[in-house]
């Protein structure tokens, strides 16, 4: 499909970049092994190694309320890489897993962006100190992810580059962000991971989860951004 910017999905037209106006995330990360990693990503990316024998995974959690693909909630599995064969390559995300709870953003975002997104059951309960997401998927619990929640903290948009397969080709795509109510917190402290029996949480065990400590947790109470278009590498 050629790339343009604009798409109709389910009968409605979304442009790019599409646009992020209010969301709730938090977000943990890990330090993993990166041989273990490398198993679970295509052989089109590189998983970029942190420390020696070692990459970073983020567990993503995120409550949107006004965004371009709807109001809904997403869970991400997040690692960064870059292009196999390219070391001079900008280091960018590549999500694993990107389950959320609503078709119409899981459309969009497998068919613009490659995103491997699937429709989950995802429920989010909050607390003045923390936010709680579950995941469930075929009927089997995959995670539940504990993040401190508060802060002052506000950060402008900035770019970052992230990383998919479209139809089986790698592509790159650039996207924003940034947010007000904002916090990080070094180490783990108010993390709370259970892992469940789906095969998901067994992989994500296989990494070492959860009994890693977190490098850090992160939150933002009014997360802005945009997804632009996906290009080629």
């Amino acid at each position: 499909m050629a790339k343009s910017e604009q798409y109709e999905i389910q009968g409605r037209a979304v442009d790019l970049p599409a646009v992020v106006r209010d969301a709730s995330t938090g977000s943990v990360m890990y330090m993993v092994d990166r041989v273990g990693t490398q198993e679970l990503i295509p052989d089109a990316f590189e998983a970029v190694e942190a420390a020696p024998g070692q990459t970073q995974l983020t567990l993503v959690i995120v409550d949107y309320r006004d965004n371009d693909l709807g109001d809904y909630d997403e869970v991400g599995i997040v690692f960064f890489v870059r292009p196999a064969g390219r070391p001079d390559a900008d280091v960018g995300t590549y999500i694993y897993k990107l389950p959320v709870n609503q078709s119409f953003t899981c459309e969009a975002g497998c068919r613009i962006w490659g995103f491997p997104k699937s429709v989950e059951d995802i429920d989010f309960a909050y607390a003045d100190d923390r936010a709680t997401c579950r995941l469930i998927m075929d009927g089997r619990h995959v995670l539940t992810l504990t993040v401190p929640r508060g802060g002052d903290g506000e950060t402008p948009d900035e770019s970052a580059v992230g990383y998919t397969l479209i139809d089986g080709i790698p592509h790159s795509n650039v996207f924003t962000r940034g947010g007000r109510g904002e916090q990080t917190i070094p180490g783990g402290a108010g993390v709370v991971l259970e892992l469940g029996d789906h095969p998901i949480a067994e992989e994500l065990r296989s990494l070492g989860l959860p009994d890693a400590v977190p490098l850090l947790s992160a939150w933002s109470e009014h997360m802005t951004g945009s997804f632009g278009a996906s290009t080629k590498l």
